[in-house]
């Protein structure tokens, strides 16, 4: 058995001085998305050289959060989501529809740009709001519902307050922006919020 945990070794020592070259900067960086795509259950390609520093600060994140979880566990985030939207003037559902959308209500969700929680915030978007813990369910709810309170405040429009939570505020321009994600996204946000309001 000890020749099994041996043989990646012993391989890597036969390459050639090139190939391990490329071996041992890869590595890394395959270590660190297959751990995004299993821990925070993504679709990450294995390779990918983007958002390196955002995920290390979600795993890390992530690690530091887990024992505390295991003890506490997370609220009902369709309830936590209710009462943030109520303490922040945001429409009925709304935080909602983003909480299914951005993590498919997955508290422990990680994206592959290194987005966190059930809200799916930025390691700097947390630190702005001043999360601490952006997998804690009442923290990230409450955080986004305050961020995406900002964007609605500063836009005057659910659609563009939505692709600016989604997209940054600076790349909303009077229109949703068409980059190949926002204008999915906040069709799929707005499908989620009418669903919402109807119930």
């Amino acid at each position: 058995m000890s020749w099994l945990l041996t043989l990646p070794l012993r391989l890597f020592w036969k390459l050639s001085f090139g190939k391990k070259v490329v071996v041992a900067l890869c590595a890394p960086v395959l270590a660190i998305n297959l751990a995004v795509a299993f821990f925070g259950s993504s679709v990450v390609f294995p390779l990918s050289p983007f958002f390196l520093s955002e995920k290390l600060t979600a795993l890390s994140t992530y690690a530091a959060h887990r024992p505390r979880c295991l003890l506490g566990g997370h609220g009902d985030l369709e309830a936590l989501s209710a009462k943030a939207e109520r303490k922040h003037g945001l429409p009925r559902g709304l935080m909602w529809a983003i909480v299914q959308t951005e993590s498919a209500a997955r508290p422990h969700r990680i994206s592959f740009a290194g987005a966190m929680g059930p809200a799916q915030l930025m390691p700097g978007t947390a630190a702005l709001m001043g999360v601490a813990d952006p997998f804690d369910s009442f923290e990230a709810v409450d955080a986004g519902a305050r961020y995406l309170k900002q964007q609605l405040t500063r836009f005057d429009d659910v659609a563009l307050a939505v692709a600016a939570y989604n997209a940054g505020p600076g790349a909303v321009r009077g229109v949703v922006p068409r980059n190949g994600e926002t204008e999915f996204y906040v069709a799929k946000v707005l499908r989620h919020f009418a669903s919402a309001r109807g119930r």
